[in-house]
Parts: C-alpha cells; structure tokens; sequence
C-alpha cells in the first residue's frame, strides 16, 4: 500500500504512546472484541480509535475510506507495514466485509459504503465469533458505542494569522448496554503533537501564547 522511509519513521516516534484517553469513554476503558464502534463521521477521530484497537492485534484493514492518507495513518499509530486497504468495495460490500472480518482484528468502514440490514446481521455474527473490531467512519446500525464531536475551536490561529497548533473537540460516547449512559471529554483531536490528548487547564491558552510568540513585527 503505502510507501516510504519517512512515513515509517514518523509512525515510530509515536509507537509505545500512553493509553488513549478515548479509554476514559469507552466501556471497560476499551474497545470490547465482537463489536461495532461509529466515529460519527470524524476522521481523526476513526484513526484514534483504530490505533487504539489495533495496539495489541496490530493488523488492520480499511474499506471504502479514500480519505485515509498514510501520514494520518502513521502519525496516529497504525503500523503501515501491517495495513490493508480496499478502496472501493463495490456492490459486494457485505462479502468483502465479512472476509476482512473473518482473519483482520480491525476494519475501518467509510461513511460511503453501504450494506443491507440482513447483511449487517450476519456481520455482526461473523464479528462475534472471531472477535474482529468494526470502526464505522459515520453511523453503523446497532453499534455498540457510538460516538459524536463537537467542535470547539483551533488553537494556534489569533486574528486571521498564525499556526494551526492543535484541534479542540467534545468528544461524547454512548450506545448500547454498557455503553448507554453518556460519557464525555473534551479532547485535542488532533494535538499539537498531532495525537489525541486531554484538555487539561492551562494547555489551550499555553498553545496559542506558544503560536504568538513566533510572530514577531518587522518594517
């Protein structure tokens, strides 16, 4: 797929991060394996979870997602060395779904690809009995967790000049069993280290004073 010393490098200097604080949102701090998981329709927000559901499994799959770039990929953590990915699936969606879902731990599904109810039934079974993640770019019938992002601003911009340093977003969970009390954060999706962190007090005004300070009045 992907190709590149320094796309690999740049995946590297993010392996062995800390625990997504996405886990915070999550049933059991995590995604369960046999379920269904909707990044309403937040691209960065579907590579967190992917890297946080392939952290362990490591192989992963993306179908119908011709967003996903292999920098993104690679600076949110997914090894691309272990990614597989079918641009356009067709009017044979279901099958190519149930195949991925049979022998890969985590597949990606873009918001564009379509699959019959029936058919979203018998994936749901494929995914029960081999313990495969399914991580819908938007919505996704009967997910067990799905999740929604409301943005709140860019820091790094002050008025019409500077650097865009990071993207703060609320992020909420919800769903099924578990998951059906609502849970909430507010996020830097992405960060100014380009991953997922926690706002914490202070950090938002600490970046934008840090992307001011590179400006200086020359003339």
């Amino acid at each position: 797929m992907w190709t590149g010393q320094q796309v690999v490098e740049e995946r590297g200097a993010v392996a062995g991060a800390v625990a997504s604080p996405l886990s915070a949102l999550l049933p059991g701090g995590g995604i369960r394996p046999g379920t269904a998981v909707g990044a309403g329709g937040d691209l960065p927000l579907l590579l967190a979870l992917a890297a946080l559901a392939a952290a362990d499994s490591v192989a992963w799959a993306a179908v119908g997602v011709p967003e996903l770039g292999g920098l993104a990929a690679a600076q949110a953590g997914l090894d691309l060395a272990t990614g597989l990915v079918v641009s356009d699936p067709g009017p044979r969606a279901a099958q190519v779904l149930a195949v991925l879902l049979e022998s890969v731990p985590v597949v990606l599904v873009g918001a564009s690809v379509r699959v019959p109810e029936r058919a979203v039934r018998r994936l749901r079974a494929v995914m029960r009995r081999s313990g495969a993640v399914l991580l819908a770019a938007g919505r996704w019938p009967g997910a067990d967790v799905q999740f929604r992002v409301a943005p709140v601003g860019w820091a790094g911009v002050g008025r019409g000049h500077g650097l865009l340093r990071g993207r703060r977003v609320t992020v909420t969970a919800g769903g099924r069993g578990a998951a059906a009390a609502p849970r909430s954060a507010e996020l830097w999706l992405p960060g100014p280290d380009g991953l997922v962190g926690r706002v914490e007090r202070g950090t938002a005004e600490a970046v934008r004073s840090g992307a001011r300070a590179d400006l200086r009045v020359v003339g």
